[in-house]
């Protein structure tokens, strides 16, 4: 089993990500250049990292969606790989259209910085499952830009299918309906504000994260 984090221009968090990945699952994991066009083969986990790609100009996670790369982990995750944005790697998924909505300015229009709780709100996915029964979990937000917005008829649609995977218990940023991760239709693509990445161990405050992407490789 192996893994990939896709860097930009502007990424922060990727070397977090790879060593997230690496010491919760044991797999290496290789980085990729968003100018690439082609990823690794036999690949089980994409991760687009948080951070400011292209220095957020325009909209967080715009320019970065029209990466070369991108292409090719729209077709990686079409043939059914599992992949994880965070923070700002969901505000690009978002923005390519892997992920339906936007991800806009917080509410307070401040940066929020801290550890916080999330209920599991759909303990049966491939990101999830490794959680048994666990419904609280905490991970920490780093973002500005990190409330979460669709409108009416698509929010219906994603709580219908049981797209929500993970909500606030306090909600820091004005996410419609406390959502702070969800997963396309198909349940192979996941964007979440807060950081798994910062949460894998217990010296980081929590160890939470590390079994998100423990379940994916135990799913692969």
């Amino acid at each position: 089993m192996s893994a990939a984090v896709i860097v930009f221009p502007g990424s922060n968090c990727d070397r977090d990500c790879k060593v997230a990945v690496e010491r919760s699952t044991g797999e290496p994991v290789s980085m990729i250049w968003h100018a690439e066009t082609e990823l690794p083969k036999g690949l089980d986990l994409i991760v687009i990292p948080g951070g400011f790609s292209y220095g957020d100009y325009l909209r967080c996670g715009a320019m970065a969606a029209q990466s070369p790369v991108m292409q090719a982990v729209k077709k990686a995750a079409d043939d059914g790989v599992a992949v994880v944005g965070v923070c700002n790697g969901f505000q690009i998924l978002c923005e390519a259209g892997m992920l339906p909505g936007a991800l806009l300015r917080n509410k307070g229009l401040k940066y929020v910085c801290k550890p916080i709780s999330l209920t599991v709100a759909n303990g049966q996915t491939r990101f999830t499952s490794g959680y048994q029964g666990q419904r609280e979990v905490v991970m920490t937000q780093g973002n500005g830009d990190g409330n979460y917005f669709a409108d009416p008829k698509a929010l219906a649609r994603i709580e219908g299918e049981g797209q929500v995977v993970f909500r606030y218990v306090d909600n820091p940023n004005g996410s419609a309906n406390d959502i702070a991760g969800l997963q396309n239709a198909r349940g192979n693509v996941l964007g979440m504000m807060p950081h798994p990445d910062r949460a894998f161990e217990a010296e980081l405050g929590s160890a939470d994260g590390a079994v998100l992407f423990q379940s994916v490789m135990a799913a692969a």
